[in-house]
């Protein structure tokens, strides 16, 4: 059984997808959430902007405490901050609200498998943000506490 948390700011988007989620024989509501407290679920349902701490931060929390939980990032924002903040700290998913109950029931299937699930308008943003990355001398930030015991040799590497 999927357990699935739908963490949003609006009560009729939580109510309804706890409704038609909860007609999938294979997932289980366990909670609804404005803020994202609840019991431990495999996916969170994440809206990106809400009041007090928003997706990414709330993403970025989930993942460093409950590296295990799915997330997927259930918005109507396409902006780029919000996608690349959102990936970067771990979520699984990005996508619009748009997207139909069927494909969302199937969506939550394929992160839980350990698979990816990105609306192809966001895809699109996320390949282009890749290839400029590969074209240019992009830096990749590392924690330093984490390369003081590197040798030469791995430094090298």
């Amino acid at each position: 059984m999927i357990k699935v948390l739908i963490a949003d700011d609006q009560e009729l988007i939580r109510e309804s997808l706890k409704i038609v989620l909860g007609t999938n024989e294979d997932m289980e509501v366990t909670g609804i959430a404005e803020n994202g407290e609840q019991e431990k679920p495999n996916v969170i349902l994440m809206d990106i902007r809400m009041p007090g701490i928003d997706g990414v931060e709330c993403t970025r929390l989930v993942k460093e405490k409950y590296p295990d939980i799915y997330i997927i990032v259930l918005t109507t924002f396409d902006d780029d901050e919000y996608i690349f903040g959102a990936l970067k700290y771990g979520a699984s998913g990005y996508l619009l609200k748009g997207i139909s109950m069927k494909n969302l029931a199937e969506a939550i299937r394929t992160v839980v498998s350990g698979k990816a699930m990105i609306n192809p308008e966001i895809t699109d943003k996320v390949v282009k943000l890749f290839n400029h990355m590969a074209q240019s001398s992009y830096a990749i930030q590392v924690d330093n506490e984490l390369t003081e015991e590197l040798t030469k040799t791995e430094w090298r590497v």
